[in-house]
């Protein structure tokens, strides 16, 4: 036998392209997510009355920090990071609690008391990351289909929101250009060969903002008024500051993240042929929790992973984590020099809007791909999906919802994601008959 027949091959999520797919790659996921990781401390930044200077290094800090957390979680250090192609950024899901502390603390140190709960929930995680990792066994092909399914249809709206460019509805000019969008990827995807297959999300975001730029539709002042170097001084937003009441409210929505990140990583695994094992679980969750911990110190806020990015990795099938750590340089880049990101944000909504709809599709896609290992023979699988389904659409269809519902509820419930996977893990806990028959028991073994 010869040395090359000895030796294991290299799992594709290990293998590192050639450098111009590297760069071009990493380039495409930061384009993916770019306008999700700035929208948080826009909206944060604008609530506690930010100068549009600090406004603009508040987003940098976002940049810097989500960098430096993908970077983590794709190359690992000690049992920090999952190793897996894992985008990580600020989270949308803190964004409603960290807008009732800054609230009640307005007259005070606002940011302050934000970071201290977020440094507190930050290390909370690292610590809590092996025993919420255990639970794996509750996530079935038919608990992890339903979530992963679910993930891209609440990404969906986000979406049909780029379109419309955030108005009420939209435009016959951003209906064009997201169809000359759309249209370009998917041309791009049927004709295109090899890696230009691969790229072509960022080819049709490209040809998107091209088809813009005579039409007035692509805004330069970004990349006019951004200066070329800034970096945010730790603590330049205020030092950390415990609050109790804070701290509780944050340590229930990392919870909520902690929920989110498993959903994510189990989806991903599933996705590049590499299963989420406890082990796995419990080094990405880590990383989440100390990236949301380091990050306070630069003004950054919680971190979890990005499941549009899942999405482009399942479209493009670009599984290996060094595409993804290159997008973790391109964020640190895009923090240190602010004018870099002017050129991403040049990229109109509704040609994201546009990509958008096949990327999100496409996370839609896998979890169906992953509900079919699940037997649908037995109704109770059937009354599993639906029932959670149906759950997790309802602060889509409607966002205001359980806006009567006491705040620590509305934490979970507002979230598609987090409802539908609780429902999803208590009914196939409470229904399934277990230990009687046996494709059910290698279901569960398949996981555990």
């Amino acid at each position: 036998m010869s040395v090359a027949q000895e030796r294991p091959s290299r799992h594709p999520v290990d293998a590192a392209p050639p450098l111009p797919q590297l760069i071009l790659g990493g380039i495409q996921h930061v384009a993916a997510m770019y306008a999700g990781v700035v929208a948080p401390p826009l909206v944060i930044g604008a609530a506690v009355g930010l100068s549009p200077g600090q406004l603009a290094l508040l987003i940098s800090a976002a940049l810097f920090t989500a960098g430096l957390a993908t970077l983590l979680q794709t190359l690992g250090f000690w049992r920090f990071g999952a190793r897996l192609p894992l985008v990580n950024g600020v989270t949308f899901a803190a964004v409603a609690p960290i807008l009732s502390i800054a609230a009640q603390h307005r007259d005070g140190n606002a940011l302050g008391v934000v970071y201290g709960a977020t440094l507190v929930g930050g290390v909370f995680v690292v610590f809590a990351a092996p025993f919420f990792s255990k639970l794996t066994r509750f996530f079935p092909p038919v608990v992890t289909g339903t979530v992963i399914t679910l993930i891209g249809i609440s990404l969906l709206p986000v979406a049909v929101q780029w379109i419309a460019a955030q108005h009420k509805s939209a435009k016959p000019s951003g209906l064009l250009l997201a169809g000359i969008t759309l249209v370009a990827v998917l041309v791009f995807t049927r004709f295109l060969t090899g890696f230009w297959s691969r790229i072509a999300l960022l080819l049709g975001l490209v040809a998107g903002t091209a088809a813009a730029w005579p039409m007035g539709q692509v805004d330069t002042s970004t990349l006019k008024q951004a200066p070329v170097f800034g970096i945010v001084t730790p603590f330049h937003f205020g030092t950390p500051s415990f609050d109790i009441a804070a701290i509780v409210s944050m340590l229930i929505v990392m919870l909520v993240i902690m929920a989110e990140s498993t959903a994510d990583l189990l989806a991903l695994g599933e996705i590049v042929d590499r299963p989420t094992t406890s082990r796995v679980l419990a080094d990405g969750l880590r990383a989440d929790g100390l990236s949301t911990a380091v990050g306070t110190i630069f003004g950054g806020f919680a971190c979890t992973a990005f499941a549009q990015n899942i999405g482009l990795v399942s479209l493009t099938r670009m599984v290996s984590r060094y595409v993804v750590a290159a997008s973790g340089v391109v964020l640190v880049l895009l923090g240190v020099f602010p004018v870099t990101g002017g050129i991403v944000a040049l990229v109109p909504q509704p040609v994201l809007g546009g990509a958008g709809l096949v990327l999100f599709g496409s996370v839609a896609v896998s979890g169906v791909r992953t509900l079919a290992k699940a037997s649908f023979e037995h109704p109770i699988n059937v009354a599993i999906v639906a029932a959670s389904l149906g759950v997790g659409l309802i602060p889509i269809a409607m966002p205001d919802f359980y806006s009567g519902f006491p705040a620590a509820l509305q934490v979970v419930l507002n979230s598609g994601i987090s409802a539908g996977c609780v429902t999803a893990v208590v009914l196939n806990l409470v229904l399934r008959p277990r230990l009687i028959e046996r494709s059910t028991v290698q279901e569960l073994s398949s996981v555990s």
